[in-house]
């Protein structure tokens, strides 16, 4: 066995000195405040069985996709989730990744050209990082949820004359949980003609009465030049998807390397897709056992606790269902949840260098199928151990 790379090995010894060490979990039984999936649509039996009627109606039986979309894995479920997805979202077309990693890889490193501009939140997922860093445009962060310092960045950086300008932020973002004024954001970038783009991640299912996102809550779909949307939070599945014209579409099917260089989903995958969606589109906000209806008032007594517990110092202010509360040093914040997890609770540290150094947190992911009881519980044992 050849050996293993001094310099690698290094890099693992110093991310344990710094209590960083990363290591795969094991499924467990606690009450889940950890997990993405913000409806419970990932464990809902009447989807599992929608998606086995949806490959029976379609008369498929097939495991794999055979290959990449533009080979022979483009199979007639990919155009009709599309569709469906598209219209859900009032959009001109969708384009299906095979992730959100995959979708944000494969936009930022093919449509931004060399002479472009990007200017990207301070605080965007890593994924939009990592494509930014492949792109040939040049990049300039702002600082989080920022305009004024956005407009300042502009006026510093110059452009070419015929260059185009794009502007990066989250709808809800992922360690924060909370969110820019997508208006003010939206208004600006019309205004200046530039090119607004928005990952919606967090928000699709539980922003809105439809769960439809932040963007159409608002009503600025047609302001936003890209949206991207992943279905492994609230929808409960795999994959994403790449909101916009239908030539934003043409383009990246053909410069989008990771669309282009990669086996479509299978049937199965597209299946689940088309039913989550379908669990979506039923959504009636006024009904009493409306999934969306439980996530949002659980959001509500949330943060509500959180006032009565007098721990408004502790936590980022936020409306999703993502709650952060700070607690500094990776040291003290795997304590606490250590502690938190031993009650039964299924809590995450989110440790540096994830997040900055001091700004490390607990993070709460609240669902449709927590209880107020556990809620109240739970952020009652926090004050305990964190006051």
């Amino acid at each position: 066995m050849h050996k293993f790379p001094l310099k690698l090995e290094k890099s693992l010894e110093k991310r344990k000195q710094q209590n960083a060490f990363r290591e795969l979990g094991s499924s467990n039984n606690l009450i889940d405040f950890a997990s993405n999936d913000y409806l419970g649509f990932a464990a809902n039996s009447e989807l599992y069985f929608k998606t086995q009627k949806i490959l029976e109606e379609c008369n498929i039986v097939q495991n794999g996709a055979t290959g990449s979309r533009l080979l022979s894995g483009n199979h007639k479920l990919y155009p009709l989730a599309e569709e469906q997805i598209a219209n859900f979202h009032k959009a001109e077309s969708a384009l299906i990744f095979n992730s959100g990693y995959d979708a944000n890889i494969g936009f930022f490193s093919a449509v931004p050209q060399k002479g472009d501009l990007i200017l990207y939140d301070e605080f965007v997922h890593a994924s939009i990082r990592d494509g930014i860093k492949m792109s040939n445009a040049k990049a300039y962060k702002f600082k989080h949820n920022d305009l004024e310092d956005l407009k300042k960045r502009l006026n510093l950086v110059a452009s070419e004359k015929n260059s185009d300008i794009y502007i990066v932020t989250e709808s809800v973002f992922s360690m924060d949980g909370d969110s820019p004024d997508l208006k003010a954001f939206a208004n600006f970038a019309e205004t200046g003609n530039y090119q607004l783009v928005i990952d919606e991640a967090h928000a699709v299912g539980v922003s809105g009465n439809t769960g439809t996102g932040l963007v159409q809550d608002l009503g600025l779909e047609r302001m936003v030049f890209a949206r991207i949307v992943t279905f492994g939070k609230a929808l409960g599945v795999h994959g994403a998807v790449i909101l916009g014209s239908e030539l934003l579409k043409q383009f990246l099917v053909n410069f989008s390397r990771s669309f282009i260089y990669t086996t479509a989903l299978s049937p199965h995958s597209i299946a689940a897709i088309i039913a989550s969606y379908e669990g979506l589109n039923k959504f009636d906000f006024n009904e009493i056992n409306s999934e969306l209806k439980s996530l949002q008032e659980n959001i509500l007594f949330f943060k509500n606790e959180v006032s009565r517990l007098e721990l408004q110092s502790f936590f980022i202010s936020s409306e999703s269902a993502i709650h952060s509360c700070i607690a500094s040093g990776n040291d003290e914040v795997k304590s606490i949840a250590t502690q938190i997890q031993n009650k039964g609770f299924n809590v995450k540290p989110i440790l540096s260098p994830t997040v900055p150094k001091g700004l490390e947190r607990l993070r709460f992911c609240l669902h449709s199928y927590n209880t107020k009881e556990e809620i109240k519980d739970l952020l009652e044992l926090l004050a305990t151990f964190i006051k």
